[in-house]
């Protein structure tokens, strides 16, 4: 989930950088670059995967 939103804000920064336009003062492409960055790691680091490391795996029963 955190990829996929890694990816959208790469492409609005992409466009954002294409097009030469900016969302406010705050809010630019290298802004949504660093947010992607941020993204990607979390990612990475396994957050939003929707695993739990808690889970206990019940015996088969014969």
């Amino acid at each position: 989930m955190m990829a996929i939103a890694a990816a959208v804000a790469f492409g609005l920064a992409l466009l954002l950088d294409l097009t030469d336009a900016t969302l406010g003062d705050t809010i630019t492409a290298g802004t949504l670059v660093t947010l992607g960055f941020l993204l990607i790691a979390l990612h990475l680091a396994g957050v939003g995967t929707g695993t739990r490391s808690f889970r206990f795996r019940r015996r088969a029963r014969r």
